[in-house]
């Protein structure tokens, strides 16, 4: 069983922090308001909105500040400004005895799935994938996404439920969720932030990728036995894909039904989740039922009894 942080409750405080890419302050706000009126208090980190080429702040800085969010007994959840890139470059050095002995909430994604995937497989604590400062703009957010990370902050159990698609392969299981963003599943694959994935419900979601870059690293999954005993997969968001002026010749879900099919675990593919306005928060590192059906997708996270 995974160790599953406390829950919030109003008057808690949150530390937001960019151990990634820049954002600018003003991007920001409308997460700071959103989250005030929640009734959270906010410490914010000395790396939100500033830059330092492409990233937030230097190596030593970002480290630091995460580090200090980590080690504050005050702070109960920490949420990110940004992915990008830059978490693999401070994630050795960061220490997290404090963090063991005082889990809290780490909320992000994208780039964070570095940080999601080393704090399952080192430390067993749950961690939440879910959008950052940008996403709760006006004109990005899902409202539902957005009200949801509240809800999973307080506590409440994930029940999401969604349209079938024939592409699906239908079943039903039981397993820990893990994953994230694709990029760095793959690149973190050999590395003491390895997932392990037998057994396990994987999701898969990414940005701005060539076809046949997703295509590599779907093949460096497969030939790592990262697809091989798992119990389910879940395949979010392929945004912005990318193709050469030579066609690729096949669409994203093309390229990862051909990886697994000829696994029988089952299979739902544009779950809402990833970089995109419905991107529906989701516990990792703790146990889900997924159920895909003919005519429908439930999600449920697996209540002791």
């Amino acid at each position: 069983m995974a160790i599953i942080p406390s829950y919030l409750k109003p008057g808690d405080t949150i530390g937001i922090t960019c151990p990634a890419g820049a954002v600018h302050l003003a991007d920001m706000e409308p997460m700071f308001t959103q989250l005030r009126e929640w009734g959270y208090q906010l410490k914010i980190g000395t790396d939100v909105g500033s830059s330092y080429y492409k990233f937030s702040a230097t190596d030593e800085e970002r480290l630091n500040d995460l580090q200090q969010m980590l080690d504050d007994e005050e702070i109960t959840a920490i949420l990110f400004g940004r992915g990008g890139y830059g978490v693999v470059r401070i994630i050795d050095q960061l220490d997290f005895t404090r963090f063991v002995q005082y889990p809290k909430w780490l909320l992000g994604y994208s780039d964070i799935t570095c940080l999601h995937s080393h704090i399952h497989t080192q430390f067993n604590i749950a961690t939440i994938h879910g959008h950052m400062g940008a996403g709760f703009r006006d004109e990005n957010k899902d409202s539902y996404s957005t009200h949801q990370i509240n809800e999973v902050l307080k506590g409440a159990p994930i029940q999401y439920e969604i349209a079938a698609n024939n592409i699906n392969r239908l079943g039903s299981c039981n397993g820990t969720l893990i994953g994230g963003n694709l990029a760095l599943l793959s690149d973190l694959i050999g590395t003491k932030s390895d997932i392990h994935t037998d057994g396990s419900i994987l999701m898969i979601e990414d940005i701005g990728e060539y076809k046949y870059n997703i295509d590599r690293m779907m093949w460096q999954l497969l030939r790592a036995g990262k697809l091989d005993k798992l119990a389910g997969l879940i395949v979010g968001g392929f945004t912005d894909t990318q193709d050469n002026e030579i066609p690729f010749g096949m669409t994203e879900y093309d390229i990862v039904w051909e990886k697994v099919k000829d696994f029988t675990y089952p299979v739902c593919v544009d779950f809402p989740v990833g970089h995109q306005p419905n991107n529906w928060p989701l516990k990792m590192g703790i146990n889900y039922q997924l159920n895909v059906a003919a005519d429908k997708v439930r999600l449920h996270e697996h209540l002791a009894d």
